[in-house]
């Protein structure tokens, strides 16, 4: 029988498409969050809470391969360090990590601790592989409908992204949790460079809200002039998903078919 896979941030936006997608490919899952949850076929919850590591040692104990998707805007680096500290205590043969494309060169303080996680990873001494993904769609569609609830959209100059389909980093995920360690692999990011302007364009478009009036604001300091400088875009030779933004927004914001009997 093949040794359970623990999968942090299973119940996330990154998690929930992964765990399917082991489960088959027959390994067992074991979902580690802070309150748990309901059993399901072949997969188990643990508590564990990573930020002050209480519950971890037994939640990694037994394990083969630690699939490591939680994250949020600060903690990272400590959260991580209690991960791969428990791993290595238990033998662990493979932690495998997402980061961020430009957590090396993009100087933010949540950024610069997915930079320490990596490290932490790297140093742990249990065979690694990290991924570092850009931005989901999901995540630039949360931000860009925020903007759009303003009376004025602003919009930072010579800010781009490429983001990318988080079921396209759920199967590069899952694909990497089953072979063997590999370092730092090439990152993965969408198929299309987009300025933040054409991204609140696009889902403006979609939500049927043309029309918006837009202020351009200028990002300051080095944060500022890394994102002008595309530090946040990947490098040559990253993987390129497929989905694009506009076929993202043509799935999550489609209207109702009308009635064919009207």
């Amino acid at each position: 029988m093949n040794a359970p896979i623990l999968v942090t941030g299973g119940t996330g936006t990154l998690g929930r498409l992964v765990v399917p997608l082991l489960r088959e490919a027959g390994h067992p899952v074991r979902v580690l969050s802070r309150h748990g949850g309901r059993p399901g076929d072949g997969v188990t919850h643990v508590t564990a809470d990573l930020l002050t590591g209480a519950g971890v040692d037994p939640a990694v104990r037994g394990v083969g391969t630690v699939l490591h998707l939680a994250g949020g805007p600060k903690g990272d680096d400590v959260a991580t360090r209690h991960l791969v500290d428990a791993a290595s205590r238990a033998d662990v043969g493979h932690l495998v990590y997402i980061s961020v494309v430009g957590a090396d060169r993009v100087p933010l303080s949540w950024l610069r601790s997915k930079l320490d996680a990596e490290r932490a990873v790297a140093a742990s001494g249990v065979p690694w592989t990290t991924l570092r993904a850009a931005q989901f769609h999901d995540l630039v569609l949360t931000m860009v409908s925020k903007m759009a609830k303003l009376p004025v959209v602003p919009v930072p100059r010579g800010l781009r992204l490429q983001p990318v389909d988080a079921r396209e980093v759920a199967v590069r995920m899952a694909e990497l949790a089953l072979s063997v360690p590999a370092g730092l692999v090439p990152e993965l990011a969408g198929p299309r460079v987009y300025g933040l302007d054409e991204l609140v364009t696009g889902y403006l478009a979609a939500a049927g809200r043309r029309g918006r009036l837009r202020l351009p604001v200028r990002l300051p300091g080095g944060a500022g002039r890394a994102y002008r400088n595309g530090d946040n875009l990947a490098r040559p030779g990253a993987t390129l998903g497929v989905r694009t933004w506009e076929a993202f927004l043509a799935e999550r914001l489609r209207q109702p078919a009308p009635d064919a009997r009207v």
